[in-house]
């Protein structure tokens, strides 16, 4: 009842009110200027702050602990707001829990959370639920002593007695491969090999893994048996082309091993017989250009999913296992250019296929019996619906998982034959949620092309459209990545408090079919900026917010939205948060020698191509800053992040500094110990998000 009453306070008030961040109480930091050239197509770029990439310096260092000292003191007014706003996100979620168990080769696995630790437990029971529990791996355990812990691949080998798993310590993505011995805990192989991605083989002793060359692209593939030094392991393939990475997998029925090699528009997939480790790997359809498929197996055919024959929003497609060629390649279902089909689930007696229309994920069920097919139905305006753990490839029945703005993530078992769906679980939401008080919808924005933009929105019902609630609007847009329209608990610690939650569906992203991706990257690329600003507008036009209560917040690819938009229209929103901003691109995609740069050049262009240089420079945040107001800007980022340099958000502070005439807080925070992610441990995230979360809402106006 209380905070039925504060949010009406809150929508009622037409100003902002006093702030409890003063950027005042401390100075701030200021980096030394040291020039560096860079000379390009006749143009000369003078880089100031191009020594803080000498990430082993002192003075490096000393200046991100200033950075972080000062967006403490300033910060300090918040604590008491940081904290209550933790116990609030924490107070919500069921810190002891388990998940749905999953059938797998005589055992069902799961894991579970203990309340005061950090990490999952990773469990199994043989035959039945009934039998003794079996802990295989605690990620608390490996975790111990240490500042930061990944878990990547983990897969029990096929007669179920031994583990492989990779796990990253630095937060770098340096995954290190760690055989299990299941029968009697002892460690065969312990960190043997640098890789990010295992596989099994079907004999139980060989193991298949890929690894990276000095710019973190996965290019290798070796062949290693269980007990044999490393120096015996056999290098089976190299991926040469810069452009490409290297994936292994297995088929769902645990027939085959697969290595793809695969860029932005192009891949190429081999095969091997799981139960012949030292077999010949074919390849199913030598690379063309533009041509993008992956495949599956069941029952001696491949399964495809492609985009050739000019189906620019993919297909499924069947061949023979022994017969690969093109000419072999048979549509499984018609190609419908309105529908994105996202992936292929392969099952005894079904196939699922996850697709996309209109905006809004479907799964549709293909019965290879009679050749019939079916789409689930979901009644919601906005949603998310996706394949989860189907290990079990002989199973009657699959399960989904469904989430929306208001419905917690929830897994559901389908039956096919019935045509009816079950709940099998619920993610709880502690301390009275109830969906029934909470609005989502769906809305348009036109951009300056005259494309239509869609908008999620999700907020406490009786909010008034009169401009005076404030908005927090977050977005993606690269990588053709489809922004997921989730629920998240902690996000109720903003609607409770008046605030409305939105999410721009922008070009960039896949999110209205794969030309919505093509019409955002390369020489494309600032419809993806024009797209969001045409968002924020929109809902301020609308009486969504206003200007002075608008948060605009993105993360990676996402920051250098955020960062680009307010270079165009630093008029745009009262704050931006920049989340391990990619901001400083030319510098940056001139760099081969950084992980992600050769194979994104396919993604972002190569500015040691003039066209694609210009572009760039026309958009990048770094490039693009002058003397001039800005919002009010938060910037975090790891010391240890490998995919977006620490040195990228700390050049762009360091010159905002400099430039910035306003007088907004500019605040930085660098995790001295995290990864991309920030924190692994899931109490340090929540942190982490308190922190944002008090940012945000100090400056959008809304009271603890």
């Amino acid at each position: 009842m209380l905070r039925n009453c504060f949010i009406a306070s809150v929508c009622l008030v037409g100003t902002v009110p006093c702030l409890a961040i003063d950027p005042t109480v401390a100075k701030p930091p200021v980096a030394k200027v040291v020039p560096y050239k860079t000379e390009l197509h006749g143009d000369t770029l003078i880089d100031h702050y191009y020594w803080l990439r000498e990430k082993k310096n002192p003075e490096v260092l000393a200046y991100l602990k200033a950075e972080n000292e000062y967006t403490a003191a300033v910060m300090k007014p918040t604590e008491a707001f940081q904290e209550r706003l933790y116990k609030e996100m924490l107070g919500r979620i069921k810190q002891s829990d388990v998940t749905v168990p999953a059938f797998e080769n005589g055992f069902w696995y799961y894991t579970r959370t203990e309340e005061g630790k950090q990490y999952a437990i990773h469990c199994r029971r043989k035959g039945s639920m009934d039998s003794p529990e079996e802990i295989f791996l605690d990620g608390n355990e490996i975790a111990a002593g240490k500042k930061f812990f990944g878990l990547g691949d983990v897969h029990v080998s096929d007669d179920g007695t031994l583990v492989a798993y990779v796990a990253d310590f630095s937060g770098f993505r340096e995954y290190f491969v760690t055989v299990k011995d299941l029968r009697n805990g002892r460690l065969i192989e312990e960190r043997f090999v640098q890789s990010p991605n295992i596989e099994w083989a079907a004999d139980n002793k060989t193991l298949f893994y890929v690894t990276e060359d000095d710019a973190k692209r996965p290019h290798k593939l070796w062949q290693h048996s269980l007990g044999q030094p490393k120096e015996k392991d056999v290098l089976v393939f190299e991926e040469k082309d810069e452009l490409f990475t290297l994936q292994l997998n297995r088929s769902r029925d645990n027939k085959y091993l697969f290595h793809t090699s695969e860029s932005s528009t192009t891949s190429e997939q081999a095969f091997l017989p799981a139960d012949k480790p030292t077999g010949e790997w074919k390849v199913i359809r030598p690379r063309v250009e533009g041509h993008e498929y992956t495949a599956d197996h069941r029952d001696g055919k491949f399964y495809i999913r492609t985009n050739t024959d000019k189906a620019t929003n993919f297909k499924v497609m069947t061949c023979p296992a022994t017969k690969t060629d093109a000419g072999e390649w048979k549509d499984l279902l018609p190609y419908n250019s309105k529908i994105l089909v996202n992936s292929v689930s392969m099952f005894k007696d079904f196939a699922v296929i996850g697709e996309s229309e209109g905006g809004l994920t479907e799964l549709r069920v293909f019965d290879f019996a009679g050749g019939a097919n079916h789409r689930l139905i979901f009644t919601e305006p906005v949603y998310d619906v996706s394949m989860t753990d189907n290990p079990d490839f002989a199973a009657s029945s699959f399960r989904f998982q469904y989430t929306s703005l208001v419905k917690p993530d929830s897994i559901f078992e389908y039956d096919p034959s019935k045509k009816k769906s079950r709940l099998l679980k619920e993610t709880p939401v502690l301390g009275g949620y109830d969906a029934t008080k909470y609005q989502s919808e769906r809305i348009l924005a036109t951009a300056s092309d005259g494309t239509k933009v869609p908008i999620s929105l999700v907020y406490r019902k009786g909010i008034e459209r009169d401009g005076k609630a404030p908005l927090l609007l977050y977005a993606y847009g690269s990588y053709g990545y489809t922004l997921p329209v989730d629920f998240e608990s902690s996000r109720l610690s903003l609607l409770d408090r008046g605030v409305i939650y939105a999410q721009a569906h922008i070009r960039g992203g896949s999110d209205m079919g794969r030309e919505w991706y093509d019409n955002g990257k390369l020489m494309h690329k600032k419809n993806t900026f024009t797209d969001f600003i045409a968002c924020a507008d929109h809902l301020v036009k609308e009486k969504y917010c206003s200007r002075d209560r608008l948060a605009i917040q993105g993360g990676s690819a996402g920051g250098l939205l955020i960062g680009a938009t307010v270079a165009l229209r630093p008029d745009v929103c009262k704050v931006g948060v920049l989340q391990v901003p990619f901001v400083d691109v030319i510098n940056t995609m001139l760099d081969e020698t950084l992980p992600l740069t050769t194979q994104e050049f396919l993604e972002w262009g190569n500015p040691k191509q003039k066209p694609a240089y210009e572009y760039m420079k026309s958009y990048c945040p770094y490039s693009n800053m002058t003397k001039r107001d800005y919002p009010s800007i938060l910037v975090t980022t790891s010391l240890n992040d490998s995919q977006v340099m620490y040195w990228e958000p700390a050049k762009y502070v360091a010159k905002m500094r400099a430039m910035k005439t306003d007088k907004n807080p500019l605040l930085f925070r660098c995790n001295m110990d995290g990864g991309h992610g920030g924190y692994s441990g899931r109490y340090e995230k929540l942190k982490e998000q308190a922190f944002v979360f008090a940012y945000v809402l100090d400056q959008i106006g809304v009271k603890e």
